[in-house]
């Protein structure tokens, strides 16, 4: 257990949190949401005890064990991957390699053999006769292969170091698990096996993550920070965002009689109840929204920007043909014949293994690259607008957000800038912070603003949720729900591509494509796909 009392942490005159009091039980997993800058992050670095409070106490329960998913990726480059995982238990580690040491010496004292004693003991304390071989299936179930166990982490590619970390911190069911943005680089069998992973789990889990199909899977409760202060919410995420919206709405609407606010409320939490997905979690959870009490849904203070695409025209039955496209990188042939056609109401998701890939596909369809050989042709009546996943070439002018977003089309009417922006969250002085000093999610939703006035029919959105933070990520998810135009986009973000893509291209590593006319969840459950993928992967 974790209990959180009165703390507060101030960074100079900047206050992050101020009298926060929570608990944390094992069996629960709690999803820490907030804006960008909220301090979701340093609250993890507070419970692990990397930064001190200013003022209130973090209580842990005696010989608990916490464990910090790691973000620093070359922080054991030296060791090898097996090492990198038992290092998870580092008093565990410690005992191995002291024995290690003293089992080395040619001439073995009365002293050495009363300290192997010890550590004998405190090993099979442990459970270290099983260490090695309970690391190894943790390896293999990120999906790091046996081969590559006594590897240096150095060899590995960033991807695989992102596994064994995550292996290292998962590493003996430590009694507190505290994970940061666990899914970013993992790929879709990892990311299942780790949700599937935190529901059986039966210590204390708390996760930041920006993927909301995650948080609705694995959590039973909700911290929201908000204006330096933390409330704790029953249900996943979406029960949270669902709730706080309804209670919004409510405190809009005052006029209406106290009894239908709260018939209202009640229908609302029994059917998150009824819909529980099946799981041990689930159960849990189930009891816990059966216990909420009205005055405990309050609505949020967190702003969400407008994100609408209205396409100037429809397009026309013909939208784009990809004919027999090629490419070879290094030698390699990472695109080979690649040919489809977007049909009217097309919203495509592309997926692949290989982020360079994607986006090298995304450019040649918008020009930046050329193929080897192959046809791009544009229907006559697209108008297309396009979401770079590296953007910047884009914030290299001196200007402001003002300026910049003004220069795209000639709009000298400050007002209808100023208009624009404050539904984007760019409000009073923020129009006048230069492009070059703003974060990544600013940058994302400067692109997005820009594609919004291009009033495209057609969208190639790369990866658009990478630097965006819930809010932005739920409006943007909206937003392509309305669109009436055509689509190409990828993310790695479940929920966002469940409910936009109605297609899906796959680009394999042989450069093929596999090409359905499915929804996400359909897609990655079809037992033909899986065939070919096999196939494929197995040569």
């Amino acid at each position: 257990m974790i209990q959180v009392k009165n703390v507060t942490l101030r960074f100079g005159k900047r206050t992050l949190f101020e009298d926060v009091n929570l608990k944390f039980t094992p069996g629960n997993c709690y999803g820490i949401i907030g804006a960008n800058g909220a301090g979701k992050s340093t609250f993890l670095k507070l419970l692990s005890g990397e930064i001190e409070t200013t003022s209130g106490e973090i209580i842990i329960g005696k010989d608990m064990r916490i464990s910090v998913l790691e973000q620093n990726h070359y922080a054991y480059d030296k060791y090898s991957v097996m090492d990198t995982v038992l290092m998870g238990n580092k008093r565990l580690y410690d005992v191995m390699k002291e024995k290690e040491e003293l089992y080395s010496h040619t001439e073995f004292s009365e002293q050495d053999g009363m300290r192997l004693a010890e550590l004998e003991g405190e090993f099979m304390d442990m459970n270290g006769w099983e260490a090695e071989s309970d690391a190894a299936i943790l390896l293999q179930n990120v999906g790091i292969p046996l081969e590559k166990h006594n590897l240096l982490m150095k060899d590995l590619q960033t991807k695989e170091k992102v596994k064994v970390l995550l292996a290292k911190s998962l590493f003996q069911n430590p009694d507190i698990l505290l994970l940061d943005e666990p899914t970013n680089n993992l790929d879709i069998d990892c990311i299942n096996w780790l949700e599937e992973f935190i529901i059986d789990y039966s210590n204390t889990v708390l996760v930041v993550s920006h993927d909301r199909h995650f948080l609705n899977k694995v959590c039973t409760y909700i911290v929201d920070i908000d204006y330096t202060k933390m409330q704790l919410y029953a249900g996943n995420y979406d029960f949270w965002y669902e709730s706080s919206q309804l209670a919004l709405k409510q405190k809009q609407e005052q006029n209406k009689k106290k009894e239908e606010k709260i018939k209202e409320l009640q229908d609302f939490i029994a059917r998150f109840s009824a819909n529980a997905s099946k799981s041990r979690q689930a159960t849990s959870r189930k009891k816990i929204l059966e216990k909420i009490e009205l005055e405990e849904i309050v609505p949020s203070s967190r702003k969400y920007p407008y994100i609408d695409f209205k396409p100037e025209r429809l397009a026309g039955n013909e939208i784009l043909t990809v004919k027999n496209l090629t490419k070879t990188i290094d030698g390699k042939k990472v695109l080979s014949k690649v040919s489809f056609t977007v049909q009217k109401g097309d919203k495509i998701a592309l997926l692949g293994q290989d982020d360079t890939v994607k986006t090298l596909l995304f450019k040649i369809l918008v020009g930046e690259e050329r193929p080897d050989k192959g046809e791009i042709i544009y229907g006559k009546t697209i108008k297309k607008s396009y979401f770079p996943q590296d953007n910047t070439e884009y914030f290299k002018r001196n200007e402001n957000i003002m300026e910049w977003i003004g220069s795209f089309y000639d709009i000298k009417d400050e007002t209808i800038l100023r208009g624009f922006l404050g539904r984007m969250l760019f409000s009073g002085e923020d129009v006048f912070k230069k492009v070059t000093v703003l974060s990544g999610g600013e940058k994302a939703r400067c692109m997005l603003s820009k594609c919004m006035l291009e009033n495209p029919n057609f969208l190639l959105l790369d990866d658009p949720t990478a630097h965006l933070d819930l809010e932005s990520i739920t409006s943007l998810n909206n937003g392509l729900i309305k669109f009436e135009g055509e689509a190409i986009l990828s993310s790695i973000d479940h929920q966002f591509l469940s409910t936009t893509a109605n297609r899906i291209i796959e680009i394999l590593p042989n450069g093929s494509i596999i090409d359905r006319k499915m929804g996400y969840d359909d897609y990655l459950e079809n037992k033909e796909v899986k065939k070919i993928k096999e196939e494929v992967y197995s040569k």
